[in-house]
């Protein structure tokens, strides 16, 4: 997918996401202009780790 098809499918979930929401995705995405690559990819790591084993922390946590 190109970076312009990227572009216009991010436009179309954004039209469907309420204000309150936007604001918070705005702000995220200006953390991440200040960032290197590296941070950025350790956080969509983190981000993956955390929703693929969520009831493994769960366990973890008990």
């Amino acid at each position: 997918m190109s970076t312009s098809e990227i572009k216009v499918e991010i436009q179309k979930v954004l039209d469907n996401i309420p204000e309150s929401i936007l604001k918070d995705i705005l702000s995220y995405l200006k953390e991440l202009q200040g960032k290197d690559k590296s941070h950025v990819e350790n956080v969509t790591h983190l981000r993956q780790i955390l929703e693929e084993d969520t009831e493994l922390l769960k366990k973890l946590a008990l």
